[in-house]
């Protein structure tokens, strides 16, 4: 199997929940600390080494474009000003790796983003980062995804154990154990079922490596529900491959760190207050402050 080196990241969803604030912001763009959350996803995909970043975007996606591009004017004012640090900030978006656009257009659900990378991909293994998955810079799993791919060939994806009820709001994994604690093979896949229809509480979160087989299996997957091709109806196809003629099977990697849903308004709060509290330069101020706030919170 070829090495991954893409990482393809859709981002062309409208961030509904965040309204008015991504009115104009893409949802992806909102800070987490001083960084828009999706430099943390990039930045996640490099230090796995994957240095070939395609975005899927859609419209009013323009201020992300914008933001892992140079910016001469803003760069040549902060050299001026001999504000080096800043200046370096500025830069390393742009810096970060090779990044490439491709727009959706209208969109027509997850399944229907991912087939946009068939292009730029071609016949090569890639990886998935879901915009607005953040996980803890301290807790990166891709390393570990991409040793399961190596040894078992076929696609991984990334599992995390949730309450049975929040299990309605994700994809539910059927699996069965291998000689490794955290490594299991995903037999079939339901998404977003009722707890008691849930063949687990093993929640697909969104970290995916696919074999490029899975485009054949996206053009072959009818539009679900709104009209959208969901991905995970493709990665049944490839759940069920038991002979791996089509795509080389599918397992999954255990995750137990931490995660934010930056897409969900609590979540990305916990995500910010998380970060800046081990920031050296902002953590020891907010903490003290953030004590006394909660203690004063039964005032």
């Amino acid at each position: 199997m070829s090495k991954v080196t893409c990482a393809v990241v859709p981002v062309a969803g409208y961030g509904t929940r965040f309204l008015p604030a991504t009115k104009a912001t893409p949802k992806e763009m909102l800070p987490v600390v001083d960084k828009p959350a999706i430099q943390y996803v990039v930045e996640e995909a490099v230090a796995a080494g994957l240095h070939d970043v395609l975005f899927i975007t859609g419209r009013s996606k323009r201020a992300l474009e914008d933001h892992f591009d140079d910016s001469p004017e803003l760069e040549a004012e902060l050299a001026k000003q001999n504000k080096s640090e800043l200046l370096e900030k500025v830069k390393d978006p742009s810096e970060l790796a090779k990044i490439h656009f491709v727009r959706q257009g209208v969109p027509k659900g997850l399944g229907h983003a991912v087939s946009m990378a068939k292009e730029h991909v071609g016949n090569n293994p890639f990886a998935v980062l879901l915009g607005d998955d953040l996980i803890d810079p301290r807790d990166f799993v891709l390393d570990d995804m991409l040793k399961v791919q190596a040894e078992h060939g076929g696609s991984v994806v990334l599992l995390m154990e949730v309450d049975p009820s929040e299990i309605h709001l994700y994809g539910s994994a059927q699996v069965e154990k291998t000689d490794k604690e955290n490594v299991v093979k995903v037999t079939d896949l339901v998404e977003k079922p009722n707890a008691k229809d849930a063949p687990s509480n093993y929640a697909v979160i969104g970290r995916y490596l696919f074999d490029p087989a899975v485009f054949e299996v996206l053009e072959k997957t009818k539009p679900g529900k709104n009209g959208e091709i969901q991905l995970t109806d493709a990665m049944k196809t490839l759940a069920k491959d038991v002979k791996k003629e089509v795509g080389g099977g599918l397992h999954a990697v255990i995750f137990k760190g931490r995660r934010y849903d930056t897409g969900d308004k609590l979540s990305y709060l916990q995500s910010v207050v998380q970060l800046a509290s081990e920031r050296e330069d902002l953590g020891p101020a907010f903490k003290k402050w953030l004590k006394t706030f909660v203690n004063n919170l039964g005032n």
